[in-house]
Order: structure tokens, then sequence, then C-alpha cells
């Protein structure tokens, strides 16, 4: 089983966070793609349509599910555009939000994002989701 993680690439600790991630699917058993270490960050607008079929075309080839990490006053551009071609593409999702509740994060995540997917607000608990969701996935 293959996982996408998604998130802001705006410094380092939110690059960490997603590698944090992509650590535990892998000691879970999962194969990830992890956008900036799989493909690289766009330096420049000439890399746009690179970064697009390489993070895109083929990253979301095969993909079982999508990690996204919205921690912060706001989700990325790009980490949305991918919760929005995953869910088009029937990928479920697993949205992670540390720093504060999904109630208290309401106002700007919005009803259709919240809607969308399913929540956790630790590493802890994502891996407990993941165990669960590797073991319906073998039934």
């Amino acid at each position: 089983m293959k996982v996408y993680i998604a998130g802001k690439l705006s410094d380092d600790s939110e690059k960490e966070f997603l590698e944090k991630i992509a650590n535990l699917c892998e000691k879970l058993g999962f194969k990830t793609f992890l956008p900036h270490r799989d493909v690289g960050i766009a330096k420049d607008i000439k890399d746009a349509k690179r970064i697009f079929n390489e993070d895109i075309i083929k990253g979301f080839r095969d993909i079982d599910l999508i990690i996204a990490d919205l921690n912060g006053l706001h989700i990325g551009a790009g980490t949305s555009w991918e919760l929005g071609y995953a869910y088009a593409k029937n990928i479920p999702a697993i949205g992670i939000k540390t720093d504060e509740s999904i109630e208290e994060a309401f106002d700007y995540l919005s009803s259709i994002l919240i809607s969308s997917m399913e929540f956790v607000d630790s590493l802890e608990k994502l891996e407990q989701k993941l165990k669960r969701f590797k073991l319906k996935r073998k039934i």
C-alpha cells in the first residue's frame, strides 16, 4: 500500500513534520510518496510543469491513502488541491492537525475540507488509524 503525504513546505519544521509522517508510515510497512523528498521543490515558474507532472501525474499513481498536514493558520494551496484531487479519485484522506482542534479551526479549514476526511490530532493517533486502515484493506 502506498501513501501520498501532503503539506506546506515553507520552512524546515514543516518538512521535518512531513518526514516524521513518512517515517511512521514506512515503519508500518507502507510505501510513501513525499513530494519534496521524491521530486524536489520548485525554484521558480520554470519548474511548475515538471513539479506538477512529477507530484501529481506520477506521484498519485497507485496511491491508496493521502495524509495531509493541516497545521498552521492556513493549509497550502497545493495541499488543498491534492486533497480535492484525491477525493475526486476516491482516495481516502486523513488530516493531521496537532496545533488546535478541528472545532477551533473550523472557520479557515472550511466545511468542505472537514467533511471530506477523517482527522487525528497526534502522530500516535495517526499510527492507530493507519494500523486499522491496513487491516481493513487486507480483508
